[in-house]
């Protein structure tokens, strides 16, 4: 799978702007602030129908400008796909595949499977665990369909059971009948969640062990363990048990919703005790695996984004990241960068076909 072609009008910083892109490697080069982030999460816009850096989709919208249109072309399984994703202020934005609108976005989440390594990677570290939810998520939804959709009514549930506490709340009163509708679907649909992430869990671990051992260069331990309420009980009844808790908070305190991850090195959490070069390998590890298992699962090559790699990482670092997309394994890979011969240096010992856009 490779994007031949990009078109931007009104997106971000830029007013029109297309691209024709190489088979293998591109790259955006030119100072901060000219929008070489921007081109990279317009194609990740066009892989999940929000942007990576702002999901809130009319910020995206250039200035004093009504809309924002991102046209990509694709070829895909010997065919071209053509993705519109587009916006008007203060309406609905539309995904469009082959000029057909998808009804719902969930729908075309998966159809090209991306990966993007990033400096706001970091936040899976420093961050809540909504963060390392979303992470999970995002891996598992871009080859389980079903998956999203669990997902989805759930969280509208956890919305309607938490309206309902407050409701409680407001007016002094509660009915238990009402609770338990929403107790019986959160806890069919959890134990679906909850079971999905185990599994891919057992299956990305080792992928990201192997994949850290081959950046870092060394024998460090690191781990991943899953966070979850339902290794404890079923969560019918952790619902039961947390009532009067729920009830004083006014929203939902166990389930699914709080599952976390505990990102460890040498058994200690990496956020504490890992150097800033062992924070970098753990996460350009876990987008690695990310890409791995997405391959894995799909059968395509995921479209792989760094962004700002260059600035971010030790040359060390850098060089393992240059071999390892040099195997056939990888496909196409677009890569932003603020200097036109670093940049070009570092490709040409890949010995692949590349194209450099300066912004």
């Amino acid at each position: 799978m490779i994007l031949k072609n990009l078109s931007l009008v009104n997106y971000k910083n830029f007013d029109s702007k297309r691209f024709s892109f190489d088979s293998k490697i591109n790259c955006f080069v030119g100072p901060n602030g000219v929008g070489k982030t921007n081109v990279l999460d317009a194609i990740y816009h066009l892989s999940f129908g929000k942007g990576y850096f702002n999901p809130v989709s009319s910020q995206n919208i250039k200035h004093n400008e009504d809309f924002f249109l991102i046209d990509g072309l694709y070829e895909k399984a010997n065919r071209d796909e053509k993705i519109v994703v587009s916006l008007k202020r203060n309406q609905k934005k539309i995904i469009k595949r082959n000029a057909k609108v998808y009804e719902r976005f969930s729908d075309h989440v998966g159809f090209l499977p991306l990966v993007i390594i990033s400096p706001a990677d970091r936040d899976l570290i420093i961050e809540g665990s909504q963060t390392r939810r979303k992470f999970i998520d995002n891996v598992i939804s871009q080859s389980d369909k079903a998956y999203l959709q669990t997902l989805i009514k759930y969280n509208k549930v956890i919305v309607q059971r938490n309206s309902l506490l407050k409701y409680f709340a407001q007016n002094g009163t509660h009915n238990q009948d009402s609770l338990e509708v929403y107790n019986f679907q959160l806890n069919e649909l959890g134990h679906v969640i909850f079971d999905k992430r185990n599994a891919f869990l057992k299956t990305f671990i080792p992928i990201f062990k192997a994949r850290y051992k081959s950046i870092s260069n060394n024998n460090e331990t690191v781990t991943i363990n899953y966070k979850s309420d339902l290794f404890d009980n079923d969560l019918n009844t952790l619902l039961s048990n947390t009532i009067a808790k729920d009830k004083a908070l006014q929203y939902t305190s166990v389930g699914i919703h709080k599952d976390d991850l505990n990102l460890e090195i040498e058994n200690y959490p990496i956020k504490r005790f890992g150097s800033q070069g062992q924070q970098k390998s753990f996460l350009i590890a876990l987008k690695l695996a990310q890409f791995d298992f997405i391959k894995t699962q799909s059968g395509v090559n995921p479209i792989l984004l760094l962004d700002d790699v260059f600035d971010k990482l030790d040359e060390h670092r850098v060089s393992q990241i240059i071999k390892l997309v040099n195997d056939k394994n990888f496909g196409q890979l677009f890569i932003s960068d603020t200097h036109h011969e670093r940049t070009e240096n570092a490709i040409k010992s890949v010995h692949q076909s590349y194209k450099i856009f300066d912004l």
